[in-house]
């Protein structure tokens, strides 16, 4: 296995290729290589140019033409850049060719997502979760020449004791003893993420016995879905205008204007392309959107791609089996969006919420959709209690909202509003025959 230590990043300009295979998609190819600039540089690296390129049928060596790629190799050498990225994922040969002929660092987008996953990492988990995928990715890759962009890579100039971040021409011994510590290796993290997940498990089960709804934000990354979580709950989770600024999931409670409680669950955001072993490798963070009551999905309106990023997101959670959850869609950033555009989108998403996390529109409805979104699960009640039966107050105040409380007629008369699944507790102590819905 590779050694883990600090090494200089060497990588300080990328030359992007995007490749396309049918010219109907060249619209769609093009937004991906912009999105693949910004995710390069959400990695503190320049970008020295960038080309799209039609190919007419795929290169087993070089997933391009020989020509081809002898031609943009070139081009890059005259821009100065150290590193070709192909938006197209690439196998292990055809990694191994382009960085053969280029003499050049050479990655894919899978591993740039990588690199971007190490560096947000924060936690046990999330950290556990990108040391699997990495080296997942990085078991059929061993004899590349260069590893990882960000300082915790792998690799060595011949061996352990190297300080450089080549692996060049390594003996087959050398390599056998890499792959199996490597699998080694994967082996003990899936047992640690196991570990990880019977813990989140264990929360989950004690959330659950107290019967508490909860909501999961979901999105693109980068939509504002921590910004939205501090925004309703008074959180502190880190907000960065960067790509996968969070990794981790942050649960807080909510109190809706019926004072019922609603737990709210931030999630690592999704992107198009996403490798599937990424999400394989963070089911673990990703299952908080399945087991949610509904998702409140967060989308960047002032986004050109809106849609293409709503598609995105919806595949995401379909794969996680969370297709068939309620969804509220929420459309941030108005405030950045024309009104002729904002109407069409409000076409598009007819049930949407729009709002401006920023300035605060939109708040006080979204708050009150959330409210509805729950309504089916809490009753109103109006109570006549003896004074002898005041643990059931304590309840009220416990699992619901006391809307008021009077005590000079020798009984507790109670306004409340509580969860259904305690209504059979407070009914025979009901002042009318009836309950209504809040």
């Amino acid at each position: 296995m590779f050694d883990v230590r600090e090494k200089p990043n060497k990588v300080e300009r990328a030359f992007l290729i995007g490749a396309y295979f049918d010219r109907r998609e060249e619209e769609d190819a093009q937004a991906l290589l912009d999105e693949l600039q910004e995710l390069v540089e959400t990695l503190g690296i320049a970008i020295a140019g960038k080309e799209l390129v039609f190919v007419r049928e795929a290169n087993p060596r070089y997933l391009l033409g020989k020509g081809k790629a002898a031609e943009l190799i070139a081009q890059a050498k005259e821009l100065d850049a150290d590193c070709i990225v192909i938006d197209n994922e690439l196998s292990p040969a055809q990694q191994r060719a382009w960085e053969q002929d280029s003499n050049s660092c050479v990655i894919d987008r899978h591993e740039v997502i990588l690199d971007i996953f190490n560096m947000r990492a924060r936690t046990k988990e999330a950290r556990l979760q990108v040391e699997l995928a990495r080296l997942e990715y990085s078991l059929p890759r061993l004899t590349r020449m260069w590893m990882h962009l960000d300082r915790q890579g792998g690799g060595s100039s011949g061996g352990s004791s190297g300080s450089g971040g080549a692996t060049r021409g390594e003996g087959e011994t050398q390599l056998e003893v890499d792959r199996r510590l490597s699998s080694k290796r994967v082996d003990k993290l899936k047992a640690e993420l196991e570990e990880v997940k019977k813990q989140r498990e264990t929360a989950r089960k004690e959330r659950a016995r107290v019967s508490v709804p909860m909501a999961a934000i979901v999105g693109y990354t980068n939509a504002g879905k921590s910004s939205l979580l501090n925004r309703l709950t008074n959180a502190e989770v880190l907000v960065e205008d960067k790509l996968f600024a969070t990794l981790d999931t942050t649960t807080r409670r909510l109190e809706l204007p019926d004072g019922q409680a609603l737990l709210v669950t931030d999630t690592v955001g999704f992107v198009r392309n996403l490798p599937h072993d990424l999400v394989q490798s963070f089911r673990a963070t990703l299952e908080e959107s399945v087991i949610a009551d509904f998702l409140i999905q967060v989308l960047d309106a002032s986004s050109k791609h809106v849609m293409e990023m709503y598609r995105t997101t919806t595949a995401v959670l379909k794969e996680l089996g969370a297709g068939d959850k309620k969804v509220l869609v929420v459309l941030n950033k108005i405030d950045l969006v024309e009104p002729d555009r904002l109407r069409e989108l409000q076409r598009e998403f007819p049930d949407a919420e729009s709002i401006s996390i920023r300035t605060g529109e939109g708040m006080d409805a979204l708050m009150h959709r959330l409210h509805h979104m729950m309504i089916d699960r809490v009753v109103r009640m109006d109570l006549t209690i003896p004074l002898h039966r005041m643990d059931l107050v304590a309840l009220a105040h416990q699992e619901g909202k006391v809307l008021s409380e009077d005590y000079e007629q020798g009984v507790g008369l109670v306004q409340c509003v509580v969860p259904k699944r305690w209504e059979s507790k407070f009914a025979p102590f009901l002042t009318v025959a009836t309950t209504q819905n809040p």
